[in-house]
């Protein structure tokens, strides 16, 4: 396909961007405007590390062409860093339990659990776990990651 002119409404910035429609979503952060917290773990949208938000949900980047997103808010990790420089809850909490092993799945985890937080503030266990779901954690640190997400709960995540 021949490329096209795309405005990207990226962290609240809105960017110019241009590519062939069908490139996905997470070429055009990592390549075109230098975002790493989305990362290329199995391009098949079954890991979980190019996790994004579009619109408030958790959502893989890896396959999805950039002429599907539209207006739609994308927020990346660098993203959930407030205005101030200061944590997102989910951040903090990832922190404060000491989460990440080798860190190849923490962006997946912490943007399933901030969409999950935006829908609910309050969620249990199971919730919790079904939302981690979508995230392949190769050092089995889900129980430390179900812990961060209630933390970051009681945070106000």
């Amino acid at each position: 396909m021949e490329e096209a002119d795309f405005t990207l409404h990226v962290n609240g910035q809105a960017h110019q961007v241009r590519a062939d429609p069908a490139t996905p979503l997470l070429y055009v952060l990592r390549n075109q405007l230098g975002l790493n917290g989305p990362k290329f773990g199995c391009g098949l949208q079954q890991c979980g590390a190019c996790m994004v938000l579009v619109s408030g949900f958790a959502h893989p980047s890896c396959q999805l062409q950039l002429h599907r997103v539209g207006a739609a808010p994308i927020t990346t990790l660098e993203g959930l860093t407030r205005p101030d420089g200061t944590l997102h809850p989910v951040q903090q909490a990832l922190v404060e339990v000491q989460a990440a092993q080798c860190g190849f799945c923490l962006n997946g985890v912490a943007m399933c659990a901030a969409g999950l937080l935006r829908q609910y503030p309050r969620p249990d266990e199971q919730t919790i776990r079904n939302a981690l779901l979508r995230v392949l954690c190769r050092c089995g640190t889900h129980e430390r990651y179900i812990r961060a997400v209630q933390r970051a709960a009681e945070l106000g995540g």
